[in-house]
């Protein structure tokens, strides 16, 4: 069967804890694999794509990153996540999750908890 992917970042603590979570809440089919680890040619995803933000490889070819491949994520798990995909993504919220996104990315590596990596290998 084939399943989406999600290319996230191995080397971020916070973002291997997010994707850890995610993979166990949201129980769709979907194979999460590290950028460092990936055959990212393969995938049709270059280096900087990857650094830049989590990619989502649907099964039917759709290619999102940052808040609408974790969008692309909630709603393949169906039920309530549907709901928190469409507010994600939806009009006028759309430039507001793509700016919370860019902000946290750019800033994961000051954000505190317990995370085992350093993010983005900085």
């Amino acid at each position: 069967m084939a399943v989406a992917t999600v290319v996230y970042d191995g080397d971020c603590g916070l973002c291997t804890k997010l994707v850890e979570a995610a993979s166990r809440r949201l129980r769709s089919p979907v194979a999460a694999v590290p950028w460092q680890r990936a055959d990212l040619a393969a995938l049709g995803v270059s280096p900087e794509e990857a650094r830049l933000a989590v990619q989502w490889l649907g099964t039917d070819g759709t290619r999102l990153q940052g808040h609408r491949a974790v969008a692309a994520w909630l709603r393949s798990a169906g039920g309530g996540w549907r709901v928190l995909a469409a507010l994600l993504t939806a009009p006028g919220l759309d430039a507001v999750s793509a700016a919370g996104y860019r902000l946290v990315a750019a800033n994961r590596r000051r954000i505190p908890g317990p995370w085992p990596r350093t993010c983005g290998g900085r």
